[in-house]
């Protein structure tokens, strides 16, 4: 029970950190700038940005045999994938970024910040498919409500990763689009709705 309050605290953490540190951080714009940002080496929230990333991964970490035990009777393949995506998550895109931090512009390029990149590019493209792994565990083990949310939340955390990538692209700068902070964010919370609701659903025992 207690592993699924820390899979819990990872998640609803991380998405009231990324909206709450900006507000003290001058200068920083939460549509526009990324949420790795905010542990650059100018950030005055550096510090407590980077201690909550390292605790985040862990937490991500210790809930992974919970995760295992839940689904491994419906089936031991997806599970694994499904186990393994947030691991390579929690270690590439919570931990990894703790310790190589990006800089506040993308213009200065260190050894730091490619590892950053890497582990945190690996990290979000593997977890945007957990919606989809959790919907098909939650059909096999005629869950319909969430599976029908998790299928939901797969085609819309889609969407939000293209418009990610599309920013990048120099025909979009200055538009819409270009709104890297806000992509990232909304991403990250529809990504994480459906182990959200696995995770309230264990803890409040309702099946």
């Amino acid at each position: 029970m207690r592993v699924w309050y820390a899979l819990l605290i990872a998640m609803t953490g991380d998405i009231l950190f990324a909206w709450l540190l900006p507000l003290f951080y001058k200068g920083y714009s939460s549509t526009e700038m990324s949420i790795s940002a905010l542990g650059n080496p100018q950030s005055p929230v550096r510090t407590f940005f980077n201690v909550w990333m390292l605790i985040e991964g862990a937490l991500f970490l210790v809930a992974l045999p919970a995760i295992y035990k839940l689904y491994k009777p419906v089936s031991g393949g997806i599970t694994w994938t499904l186990v393994g995506s947030v691991a390579v998550f929690a270690v590439g895109a919570c931990i990894f970024t703790c310790f190589f931090s990006v800089n506040e512009s993308k213009d200065v390029v260190t050894t730091a910040s490619k590892i950053h990149g890497a582990g945190s590019v690996v990290g979000f493209m593997l977890f945007l498919f957990v919606p989809l792994l959790v919907a098909i565990l939650s059909f096999k083990n005629s869950e319909t409500s969430v599976g029908v949310l998790s299928v939901i939340s797969f085609i819309v955390a889609f969407v939000f990763f293209v418009l990610f990538v599309m920013l990048d692209k120099p025909e979009f700068k200055g538009t819409w689009i270009h709104n890297e902070g806000l992509w990232q964010r909304l991403n990250l919370i529809i990504m994480y709705l459906p182990l959200i609701l696995v995770s309230l659903k264990q803890i409040t025992g309702k099946t």
